[in-house]
Protein backbone atom coordinates (compact mmCIF):
# COMPACT_ATOMS: atom_id res chain seq x y z
CA UNK A 1 0.00 0.00 0.00
CA UNK A 2 1.18 3.29 -1.05
CA UNK A 3 1.35 6.33 1.61
CA UNK A 4 1.38 9.53 0.64
CA UNK A 5 1.76 12.57 2.93
CA UNK A 6 0.16 15.54 2.74
CA UNK A 7 1.32 18.75 4.59
CA UNK A 8 1.65 22.38 5.23
CA UNK A 9 2.01 25.01 7.40
CA UNK A 10 -0.95 26.64 9.83
CA UNK A 11 -3.14 27.96 7.27
CA UNK A 12 -2.07 26.59 4.32
CA UNK A 13 -5.54 24.68 3.53
CA UNK A 14 -4.11 20.95 3.88
CA UNK A 15 -7.65 19.18 5.09
CA UNK A 16 -9.21 21.04 2.54
CA UNK A 17 -7.03 19.61 0.11
CA UNK A 18 -7.17 15.98 2.09
CA UNK A 19 -11.26 16.34 1.61
CA UNK A 20 -10.88 16.98 -2.02
CA UNK A 21 -8.52 13.55 -2.67
CA UNK A 22 -11.28 11.94 -0.06
CA UNK A 23 -13.85 12.96 -3.05
CA UNK A 24 -11.41 10.77 -4.85
CA UNK A 25 -12.60 7.60 -3.12
CA UNK A 26 -8.83 8.29 -1.70
CA UNK A 27 -8.45 6.83 2.34
CA UNK A 28 -7.54 9.25 4.47
CA UNK A 29 -5.70 8.91 7.49
CA UNK A 30 -5.89 12.78 9.78
CA UNK A 31 -3.01 12.16 11.67
CA UNK A 32 -4.01 16.07 13.87
CA UNK A 33 -7.64 14.46 14.54
CA UNK A 34 -6.14 10.81 15.95
CA UNK A 35 -3.46 12.56 18.02
CA UNK A 36 -6.12 14.57 20.15
CA UNK A 37 -8.38 11.04 20.20
CA UNK A 38 -5.48 8.95 21.49
CA UNK A 39 -4.07 12.02 24.12
CA UNK A 40 -8.10 11.71 25.47
CA UNK A 41 -8.05 7.96 25.41
CA UNK A 42 -4.44 6.08 25.49
CA UNK A 43 -3.68 5.33 29.56
CA UNK A 44 0.08 4.95 28.66
CA UNK A 45 -0.02 8.43 27.02
CA UNK A 46 -2.51 10.41 29.48
CA UNK A 47 -0.29 9.30 32.08
CA UNK A 48 3.31 10.05 30.03
CA UNK A 49 1.81 13.20 29.80
CA UNK A 50 0.90 14.32 33.38
CA UNK A 51 4.42 13.21 34.48
CA UNK A 52 5.66 15.73 31.91
CA UNK A 53 3.41 18.91 32.13
CA UNK A 54 1.90 17.96 35.76
CA UNK A 55 -1.14 16.86 36.73
CA UNK A 56 -3.10 20.19 35.12
CA UNK A 57 -2.76 18.86 32.09
CA UNK A 58 -6.20 16.56 32.62
CA UNK A 59 -8.73 18.52 34.52
CA UNK A 60 -11.31 15.75 35.15
CA UNK A 61 -10.22 13.28 32.95
CA UNK A 62 -10.23 15.65 30.04
CA UNK A 63 -7.36 16.81 28.09
CA UNK A 64 -6.75 20.38 29.19
CA UNK A 65 -5.49 21.74 25.63
CA UNK A 66 -5.41 25.63 26.54
CA UNK A 67 -2.94 24.58 29.36
CA UNK A 68 -0.86 22.48 27.68
CA UNK A 69 -0.67 25.02 24.24
CA UNK A 70 0.81 27.51 26.80
CA UNK A 71 3.33 25.79 28.04
CA UNK A 72 4.50 23.61 25.29
CA UNK A 73 4.28 26.72 22.44
CA UNK A 74 6.50 28.38 25.06
CA UNK A 75 8.93 25.88 25.54
CA UNK A 76 10.26 23.86 22.03
CA UNK A 77 11.92 21.07 24.68
CA UNK A 78 8.69 20.36 26.41
CA UNK A 79 7.09 20.36 22.93
CA UNK A 80 9.47 18.06 21.85
CA UNK A 81 8.83 15.51 25.18
CA UNK A 82 5.13 15.49 24.35
CA UNK A 83 5.67 14.75 20.70
CA UNK A 84 7.74 12.10 21.68
CA UNK A 85 4.90 10.78 23.85
CA UNK A 86 2.55 10.71 21.45
CA UNK A 87 4.08 10.16 17.86
CA UNK A 88 5.32 6.47 18.73
CA UNK A 89 1.60 5.30 19.80
CA UNK A 90 -0.05 7.29 16.78
CA UNK A 91 2.33 5.64 14.48
CA UNK A 92 1.35 2.29 15.52
CA UNK A 93 -2.17 3.38 15.39
CA UNK A 94 -1.12 4.58 11.80
CA UNK A 95 -0.24 1.22 10.64
CA UNK A 96 -2.94 -0.54 11.84
CA UNK A 97 -5.72 1.49 10.60
CA UNK A 98 -3.25 1.16 6.77
CA UNK A 99 -3.90 -2.36 6.90
CA UNK A 100 -7.62 -2.24 6.64
CA UNK A 101 -7.80 -0.06 3.45
CA UNK A 102 -9.28 -0.29 0.07
CA UNK A 103 -8.31 2.28 -1.84
CA UNK A 104 -5.32 2.16 -4.51
CA UNK A 105 -3.17 4.51 -2.14
CA UNK A 106 -3.65 6.33 1.41
CA UNK A 107 -3.27 9.56 2.43
CA UNK A 108 -1.25 10.85 6.17
CA UNK A 109 -2.58 14.23 6.58
CA UNK A 110 0.08 15.63 9.04
CA UNK A 111 0.62 18.95 9.96
CA UNK A 112 3.91 18.35 11.33
CA UNK A 113 4.91 15.39 9.08
CA UNK A 114 8.83 16.70 8.66
CA UNK A 115 8.92 17.45 11.95
CA UNK A 116 7.93 14.47 13.86
CA UNK A 117 9.81 12.33 11.53
CA UNK A 118 7.03 10.88 10.29
CA UNK A 119 7.63 11.46 6.43
CA UNK A 120 10.50 8.78 6.36
CA UNK A 121 7.27 6.25 6.28
CA UNK A 122 5.84 7.95 3.41
CA UNK A 123 6.49 7.14 -0.35
CA UNK A 124 5.93 10.37 -2.11
CA UNK A 125 4.96 13.41 0.15
CA UNK A 126 2.69 16.40 -0.92
CA UNK A 127 3.06 20.14 0.59
CA UNK A 128 0.82 22.57 0.03
CA UNK A 129 1.25 26.17 0.30
CA UNK A 130 -0.22 29.69 0.32
CA UNK A 131 0.72 33.52 1.27
CA UNK A 132 1.58 34.05 4.54
CA UNK A 133 -0.37 36.87 4.91
CA UNK A 134 -3.22 34.89 3.57
CA UNK A 135 -2.58 31.89 6.21
CA UNK A 136 -2.52 33.81 9.18
CA UNK A 137 -5.95 35.38 8.38
CA UNK A 138 -7.31 32.18 7.80
CA UNK A 139 -5.64 30.78 11.19
CA UNK A 140 -7.01 34.33 13.09
CA UNK A 141 -10.73 33.82 11.55
CA UNK A 142 -10.45 29.51 12.45
CA UNK A 143 -9.33 29.83 15.55
CA UNK A 144 -10.37 33.49 17.09
CA UNK A 145 -7.14 34.12 18.01
CA UNK A 146 -4.48 36.98 16.82
CA UNK A 147 -2.22 37.62 14.82
CA UNK A 148 0.95 37.21 17.18
CA UNK A 149 -0.66 33.71 18.58
CA UNK A 150 -0.54 32.95 14.62
CA UNK A 151 2.82 33.58 14.31
CA UNK A 152 3.79 32.27 17.54
CA UNK A 153 2.42 28.54 16.00
CA UNK A 154 4.19 29.26 12.48
CA UNK A 155 7.38 29.24 14.37
CA UNK A 156 6.49 25.87 15.92
CA UNK A 157 6.91 24.85 12.26
CA UNK A 158 8.93 23.98 9.35
CA UNK A 159 8.98 26.98 6.97
CA UNK A 160 7.82 25.92 3.52
CA UNK A 161 10.89 26.30 1.89
CA UNK A 162 11.94 23.46 4.01
CA UNK A 163 8.83 21.64 3.40
CA UNK A 164 9.59 21.76 -0.06
CA UNK A 165 12.76 20.69 -0.63
CA UNK A 166 11.54 17.26 0.84
CA UNK A 167 8.73 16.85 -1.34
CA UNK A 168 7.38 15.20 -4.66
CA UNK A 169 4.70 17.82 -5.68
CA UNK A 170 3.60 21.07 -4.26
CA UNK A 171 -0.19 22.39 -4.25
CA UNK A 172 -0.78 26.09 -4.01
CA UNK A 173 -3.53 26.59 -2.60
CA UNK A 174 -4.90 30.19 -2.99
CA UNK A 175 -7.90 29.82 -5.77
CA UNK A 176 -10.14 26.63 -4.88
CA UNK A 177 -10.60 25.35 -8.58
CA UNK A 178 -6.91 25.85 -9.41
CA UNK A 179 -6.39 23.33 -6.26
CA UNK A 180 -9.04 21.07 -7.32
CA UNK A 181 -7.45 20.41 -10.79
CA UNK A 182 -3.90 19.84 -8.87
CA UNK A 183 -5.16 17.20 -7.08
CA UNK A 184 -7.48 15.55 -9.88
CA UNK A 185 -3.91 16.12 -11.69
CA UNK A 186 -1.55 14.34 -9.24
CA UNK A 187 -4.30 11.79 -8.70
CA UNK A 188 -4.05 10.80 -12.05
CA UNK A 189 -0.18 10.42 -11.62
CA UNK A 190 -0.13 8.31 -8.40
CA UNK A 191 -2.71 5.57 -10.49
CA UNK A 192 -0.52 5.60 -13.16
CA UNK A 193 2.80 5.33 -10.79
CA UNK A 194 0.98 3.07 -8.57
CA UNK A 195 0.31 0.81 -12.63
CA UNK A 196 3.53 1.03 -13.83
CA UNK A 197 4.83 -0.45 -10.18
CA UNK A 198 2.82 -3.59 -10.38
Amino acid sequence: MIVVGLTGGIGSGKSLVAKMFSSLGIAIYDSDTQAKHIIATNPQVKQAIKVLLGEEAYVDGVYNRTYVASIVFADTEKLAQLNNIVHPALALHFMQWKEKQQSPYVIKEAAILFESGAYKHCDYIITVTAPEKLRIARVMKRDNINEAQVVERMKQQWTDAERIALSDAVIENIDIDKTLKEVQKLHTQLLENIEKGR
